[in-house]
């Protein structure tokens, strides 16, 4: 799409001289080359998308050694063009991890207030409602995050880890086989859809 922007940006230019016909000033000169149109420069954001995408490719490969992938995916999500974002959300991390749940809660609201457009925060919140056990919230932010980045793997499979737990094994294993089909080399969630197959069939 970038590259489409950019030639369509070309021929609006170059069309456009034709049209009123060119100055002198601006023809170069006979034998010297025009110069040549800069490409434009990637927002940070549109640099981390393309990255995500090439490293999604990666997880596809066969052999692949998954979690260096993994992890650069993750560290891609939890960027932000905003420092403030990443900075609360280290704090609710850390919160989270001291047993500090309203505390977490607290700063996440503000991060998710403030920043409705960065996923993770709201992957961050849904974590924690899991934790504390409010899945109709959970779900709720799940599905803002999948609305954000719909490859996000994590709130997939803590979707059908909600599910799961509320023993809607078809809707568990749905969303347990869609964080397989953007990350095939999730083995919890293979284990997970095995253990639904085993509770739907009695065993």
């Amino acid at each position: 799409m970038r590259g489409s922007l950019a030639l369509l940006t070309l021929l609006a230019l170059t069309s456009g001289a034709f049209m009123t016909g060119a100055l002198a000033d601006d023809v170069p000169p006979a034998g010297e080359a025009p110069a040549a149109v800069a490409a434009p420069k990637l927002k940070p954001a549109e640099m981390r998308a393309d990255q995500l995408d090439l490293l999604f490719a990666e997880l596809r490969k066969p052999g692949v050694q998954s979690d260096p992938v993994e992890e650069k995916i993750w560290a891609l999500w939890s960027a932000s063009d905003s420092p403030t974002a990443e900075v609360l959300l280290n704090q609710a991390t850390l919160a989270i991890e001291d047993g500090a749940p309203a505390e977490a809660l607290s700063i996440l609201n503000r991060l998710v207030g403030a920043n409705p457009d960065f996923a993770e925060g709201w992957n961050k919140r849904a974590t924690l409602y899991f934790m504390m056990k409010k899945d109709d919230a959970a779900l709720a932010d799940i599905a803002k995050v999948l609305d954000l980045e719909p490859r996000h793997f994590g709130a997939l499979a803590g979707k059908g880890m909600i599910l799961e737990r509320q023993k809607k094994y078809s809707a568990a294993r749905d969303a347990y086989e869609e964080a397989l089909a953007v990350n095939p080399t999730l083995e919890d969630v293979k284990a997970a859809i095995k253990e639904i197959d085993r509770v739907e069939q009695g065993i």
